[in-house]
Protein backbone atom coordinates (compact mmCIF):
# COMPACT_ATOMS: atom_id res chain seq x y z
CA UNK A 1 0.00 0.00 0.00
CA UNK A 2 1.16 3.78 -0.80
CA UNK A 3 1.43 4.44 2.97
CA UNK A 4 3.66 1.81 3.73
CA UNK A 5 6.15 3.29 1.89
CA UNK A 6 6.30 6.41 3.70
CA UNK A 7 7.56 4.98 6.93
CA UNK A 8 10.92 6.15 8.28
CA UNK A 9 12.75 4.57 11.43
CA UNK A 10 15.69 6.78 12.58
CA UNK A 11 17.91 4.23 14.99
CA UNK A 12 21.90 3.25 16.13
CA UNK A 13 22.46 0.08 14.77
CA UNK A 14 22.91 -1.10 18.42
CA UNK A 15 20.17 0.27 20.44
CA UNK A 16 17.94 -2.18 22.16
CA UNK A 17 14.93 0.14 21.93
CA UNK A 18 15.64 0.76 17.92
CA UNK A 19 16.06 -3.05 17.51
CA UNK A 20 12.38 -3.31 18.78
CA UNK A 21 10.71 -1.28 16.67
CA UNK A 22 12.85 -3.19 13.57
CA UNK A 23 11.71 -6.75 14.27
CA UNK A 24 7.55 -5.13 14.29
CA UNK A 25 7.53 -3.81 11.45
CA UNK A 26 9.97 -6.61 10.06
CA UNK A 27 6.91 -9.14 11.26
CA UNK A 28 4.16 -7.04 10.05
CA UNK A 29 5.89 -7.08 6.42
CA UNK A 30 5.41 -2.97 6.57
CA UNK A 31 8.25 -1.68 3.98
CA UNK A 32 10.53 1.10 6.18
CA UNK A 33 13.82 3.26 5.79
CA UNK A 34 15.98 3.26 8.10
CA UNK A 35 17.92 5.72 8.56
CA UNK A 36 21.42 5.70 10.93
CA UNK A 37 21.73 8.20 13.55
CA UNK A 38 25.15 9.56 15.12
CA UNK A 39 24.19 9.83 18.40
CA UNK A 40 27.30 11.51 18.95
CA UNK A 41 26.96 14.50 16.70
CA UNK A 42 22.47 14.35 16.43
CA UNK A 43 21.05 15.11 12.98
CA UNK A 44 18.59 18.27 12.84
CA UNK A 45 16.26 15.48 11.44
CA UNK A 46 16.22 13.86 14.01
CA UNK A 47 16.30 17.01 16.94
CA UNK A 48 13.03 18.36 14.63
CA UNK A 49 11.34 14.92 15.27
CA UNK A 50 11.52 14.68 18.66
CA UNK A 51 12.76 17.78 20.41
CA UNK A 52 11.50 16.85 23.77
CA UNK A 53 14.44 13.56 24.24
CA UNK A 54 16.63 13.74 21.20
CA UNK A 55 16.76 10.28 21.19
CA UNK A 56 15.98 7.24 19.00
CA UNK A 57 13.93 5.02 18.16
CA UNK A 58 11.64 7.82 16.24
CA UNK A 59 9.11 6.66 13.48
CA UNK A 60 8.14 9.15 10.77
CA UNK A 61 4.72 7.42 8.92
CA UNK A 62 3.38 9.95 6.40
CA UNK A 63 5.42 12.62 7.81
CA UNK A 64 4.07 12.76 11.74
CA UNK A 65 7.03 11.56 14.09
CA UNK A 66 6.23 9.00 16.79
CA UNK A 67 8.82 8.84 19.61
CA UNK A 68 9.21 6.33 22.26
CA UNK A 69 9.87 2.58 21.36
CA UNK A 70 6.44 1.36 23.41
CA UNK A 71 4.39 4.32 21.91
CA UNK A 72 5.79 3.20 18.32
CA UNK A 73 4.93 -0.54 18.93
CA UNK A 74 1.30 0.28 19.64
CA UNK A 75 1.02 2.81 17.23
CA UNK A 76 2.07 0.08 14.46
CA UNK A 77 -0.04 -2.38 15.73
CA UNK A 78 -3.00 -0.43 16.21
CA UNK A 79 -1.81 1.19 12.58
CA UNK A 80 -1.21 -1.95 10.54
CA UNK A 81 -3.71 -4.72 12.06
CA UNK A 82 -2.37 -7.85 10.14
CA UNK A 83 -0.98 -10.83 11.89
CA UNK A 84 0.99 -10.97 13.62
CA UNK A 85 -0.98 -8.54 16.36
CA UNK A 86 1.49 -7.78 19.07
CA UNK A 87 -0.99 -7.39 21.52
CA UNK A 88 -3.96 -9.74 22.55
CA UNK A 89 -7.35 -8.57 21.66
CA UNK A 90 -8.48 -9.15 25.11
CA UNK A 91 -8.90 -6.58 26.77
CA UNK A 92 -7.54 -8.21 30.34
CA UNK A 93 -4.93 -10.01 28.36
CA UNK A 94 -4.17 -6.97 26.92
CA UNK A 95 -3.18 -5.60 30.06
CA UNK A 96 -1.50 -8.09 31.01
CA UNK A 97 1.13 -8.21 28.52
CA UNK A 98 1.68 -4.59 28.91
CA UNK A 99 1.85 -4.37 32.91
CA UNK A 100 4.90 -7.14 32.08
CA UNK A 101 6.60 -5.33 29.25
CA UNK A 102 6.77 -2.10 32.15
CA UNK A 103 8.40 -5.10 33.89
CA UNK A 104 10.97 -6.07 31.59
CA UNK A 105 11.88 -2.54 30.92
CA UNK A 106 11.95 -1.32 34.30
CA UNK A 107 13.06 -3.97 36.47
CA UNK A 108 15.15 -6.50 33.74
CA UNK A 109 16.33 -3.94 30.66
CA UNK A 110 17.52 -1.20 32.86
CA UNK A 111 18.99 -3.55 35.64
CA UNK A 112 21.22 -5.43 33.21
CA UNK A 113 22.66 -1.64 32.22
CA UNK A 114 23.69 -1.12 35.51
CA UNK A 115 25.45 -3.89 35.65
CA UNK A 116 27.36 -3.35 32.52
CA UNK A 117 28.33 0.35 34.08
CA UNK A 118 29.24 -0.21 37.25
CA UNK A 119 32.05 -1.27 39.59
CA UNK A 120 32.81 -4.67 40.97
CA UNK A 121 30.84 -4.17 44.57
CA UNK A 122 27.66 -2.52 42.99
CA UNK A 123 27.92 -4.87 40.74
CA UNK A 124 27.37 -7.88 42.47
CA UNK A 125 24.26 -6.14 44.17
CA UNK A 126 22.82 -4.96 41.14
CA UNK A 127 23.31 -8.27 39.92
CA UNK A 128 21.76 -10.31 42.74
CA UNK A 129 18.69 -8.01 42.52
CA UNK A 130 18.61 -8.65 38.56
CA UNK A 131 18.21 -12.51 39.20
CA UNK A 132 15.68 -12.12 42.28
CA UNK A 133 13.80 -9.85 39.49
CA UNK A 134 14.63 -12.29 37.03
CA UNK A 135 13.15 -15.31 39.31
CA UNK A 136 9.84 -13.68 39.37
CA UNK A 137 9.36 -13.35 35.73
CA UNK A 138 10.21 -16.80 35.32
CA UNK A 139 7.59 -18.15 37.60
CA UNK A 140 5.24 -16.02 36.03
CA UNK A 141 5.70 -16.32 32.47
CA UNK A 142 5.45 -20.05 33.05
CA UNK A 143 2.09 -20.12 34.25
CA UNK A 144 1.44 -16.92 31.42
CA UNK A 145 2.34 -19.20 28.20
CA UNK A 146 1.03 -22.64 29.93
CA UNK A 147 1.25 -24.33 26.48
CA UNK A 148 5.30 -23.30 26.44
CA UNK A 149 7.10 -21.07 23.98
CA UNK A 150 8.32 -23.84 21.49
CA UNK A 151 6.62 -22.34 18.52
CA UNK A 152 7.74 -19.00 18.12
CA UNK A 153 7.98 -17.92 14.41
CA UNK A 154 8.02 -14.52 12.18
CA UNK A 155 4.18 -14.78 12.00
CA UNK A 156 3.24 -15.48 15.25
CA UNK A 157 5.61 -12.71 17.57
CA UNK A 158 3.87 -11.03 19.98
CA UNK A 159 5.02 -7.67 22.30
CA UNK A 160 6.44 -10.03 24.72
CA UNK A 161 8.47 -12.18 22.63
CA UNK A 162 10.08 -8.90 21.22
CA UNK A 163 10.85 -7.39 24.07
CA UNK A 164 12.67 -10.35 25.45
CA UNK A 165 15.15 -11.07 22.91
CA UNK A 166 15.74 -7.52 22.33
CA UNK A 167 16.60 -7.52 26.25
CA UNK A 168 18.62 -11.13 26.63
CA UNK A 169 19.31 -11.80 22.75
CA UNK A 170 22.42 -10.85 22.88
CA UNK A 171 23.27 -12.15 25.97
CA UNK A 172 26.75 -13.68 25.60
CA UNK A 173 27.37 -10.20 24.55
CA UNK A 174 26.43 -8.85 27.65
CA UNK A 175 27.74 -11.77 29.63
CA UNK A 176 31.44 -11.49 28.53
CA UNK A 177 31.40 -7.94 28.41
CA UNK A 178 30.15 -7.24 32.29
CA UNK A 179 31.88 -10.14 33.23
CA UNK A 180 28.88 -11.81 35.56
CA UNK A 181 26.26 -14.86 34.29
CA UNK A 182 23.08 -13.20 33.22
CA UNK A 183 20.91 -15.87 31.82
CA UNK A 184 21.32 -19.29 33.32
CA UNK A 185 19.64 -22.28 32.00
CA UNK A 186 19.39 -24.08 35.25
CA UNK A 187 17.87 -21.27 37.32
CA UNK A 188 15.89 -19.58 34.88
CA UNK A 189 15.02 -22.68 32.52
CA UNK A 190 11.88 -21.02 31.01
CA UNK A 191 13.24 -17.35 30.08
CA UNK A 192 16.66 -19.48 29.03
CA UNK A 193 14.72 -21.60 26.22
CA UNK A 194 12.58 -18.74 25.41
CA UNK A 195 16.01 -16.18 24.19
CA UNK A 196 17.70 -18.97 22.52
CA UNK A 197 14.19 -20.20 20.58
CA UNK A 198 13.37 -16.44 19.82
CA UNK A 199 16.95 -16.17 18.49
CA UNK A 200 16.86 -18.64 16.05
CA UNK A 201 13.43 -16.74 14.62
CA UNK A 202 14.60 -14.84 11.02
CA UNK A 203 13.25 -11.88 12.32
CA UNK A 204 15.14 -11.87 15.03
CA UNK A 205 18.62 -13.37 13.41
CA UNK A 206 18.14 -10.28 10.89
CA UNK A 207 17.74 -7.36 13.79
CA UNK A 208 20.52 -9.17 16.29
CA UNK A 209 24.19 -7.11 15.71
CA UNK A 210 27.21 -8.79 15.04
CA UNK A 211 28.38 -10.25 18.09
CA UNK A 212 32.06 -9.10 18.18
CA UNK A 213 30.87 -5.52 16.96
CA UNK A 214 28.58 -5.65 19.84
CA UNK A 215 31.00 -6.70 22.36
CA UNK A 216 33.14 -4.10 21.57
CA UNK A 217 30.52 -1.27 22.23
CA UNK A 218 29.81 -2.63 25.68
CA UNK A 219 33.28 -3.10 26.47
CA UNK A 220 34.06 0.69 26.02
CA UNK A 221 30.89 1.87 27.57
CA UNK A 222 31.52 -0.18 30.70
CA UNK A 223 35.24 1.38 30.43
CA UNK A 224 33.94 4.69 30.22
CA UNK A 225 31.56 4.53 33.35
CA UNK A 226 34.35 3.18 35.19
CA UNK A 227 36.69 5.51 34.52
CA UNK A 228 34.29 7.81 35.34
CA UNK A 229 33.00 6.44 38.75
CA UNK A 230 36.90 5.93 39.72
CA UNK A 231 37.98 10.01 38.53
CA UNK A 232 34.64 10.93 40.93
CA UNK A 233 35.65 9.01 43.60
Amino acid sequence: MEEEKEVKLLGMWANTYVKRVEVALRVKGIPYEYIEEDLSNKSQVLLRHNPVHKKVPVLVHKGNPIAESSVILEYIDETWKVAPRLLPDDPYQRAQVRFWASFIQQQLFEAIGWIITSNAEAQEKNTVELLQQMDVFEETMKEFYAEGIQGIRNDNLGLLDILVCATFGPYKALEEAAGVKILDPERHPFLYSWVTNSNEVPVMKEATPPHEKLLALLQFVRQIALNSSTSQS
